[in-house]
């Protein structure tokens, strides 16, 4: 007898409607505790719009959100706030605060702890720092004065700041180079399995797939069609999805995908 996978994050019958455009009408999503995550889908299918629905900056019309055994649309305030130390999101570009300096940007959920002073903040901002892959210097520049793949971490050294059971990244690999973007790729596969994290990642990225994916779920008909590892995904028989993970990008990331396991 297969044991059931412990869940972080279900999802039930979810409705989003903008006017009389809808882009989810009866998805159904399950992310399992530990695992990478990779949320794909062609342009309009609403992946952002999923991340944002399970943390709770869009108000879907039906269904049900629970993460970590809560259900977000119902909870009471104080039950949520108690439920959002619990995760960091990373959205495109590190979404920083451009009058902050990176330091300051890590420690801003920290003060949400009121037993944190001022110097403990610091502290625990600069690990943040660290862990995201950044130098120390880094912390007293601003944002304008980073390049596009270290405003990325330090966005997502934000993220971290509350010691969070799950991240949601948002396109965390989008507009970086090759190289940039590769290791971002292995620093999200380090942090998880050091860190025991759940990580709910919208990409379009096939090298970030390949590389840091426990599973993956596509996006198409306004739900999800399909969850399932790579290997599966190849030999899934849908249009798009086997355009997708067959035409000539793919093929490219291939490669690269069989020396890392190798």
């Amino acid at each position: 007898m297969t044991e059931e996978p412990d869940i972080a994050i279900r999802v039930r019958g979810l409705v989003n409607r903008f006017g009389t455009h809808t882009v989810h009408d009866g998805l159904d999503l399950d992310v399992r505790r530990g695992e990478v995550l990779g949320i794909v889908g062609g342009s309009g299918t609403g992946k952002s719009v999923l991340l944002r629905s399970i943390v709770g900056l869009v108000t879907p019309a039906a269904g049900t959100v629970e993460v970590l055994g809560t259900d977000v649309r119902t909870a009471d305030g104080e039950t949520r706030r108690e439920l959002e130390m619990r995760w960091g999101v990373m959205f495109q570009d590190g979404a920083l605060f451009s009058s902050l300096t990176v330091r300051e940007n890590v420690e801003v959920p920290l003060k949400g702890i009121p037993s944190l002073d001022a110097d403990l903040r610091r502290h625990l901002a600069n690990m943040k720092i660290a862990i995201a892959g950044l130098p120390a210097k880094a912390g007293d520049n601003y944002p304008a004065e980073l390049s596009g793949g270290m405003r990325k971490r330090a966005g997502l050294a934000r993220a971290l700041a509350l010691d969070p059971e799950i991240v949601f990244l948002d396109e965390p690999t989008a507009g970086l180079d090759p190289i940039g973007a590769s290791a971002f790729d292995d620093l999200i596969r380090q942090l998880s399995e050091t860190l025991g994290l759940t990580v709910f990642l919208v990409t379009h990225d096939l090298d970030t797939l390949h590389a840091c994916c426990d599973r993956i779920a596509v996006l198409a008909e306004k739900k999800v069609l399909v969850t399932g590892t790579m290997d599966h995904m190849l030999q899934v028989d849908h249009p798009w999805v086997h355009e997708y993970f067959h035409g000539p990008r793919a093929r490219a990331a291939q490669p690269a995908r069989d020396d890392k396991k190798g």
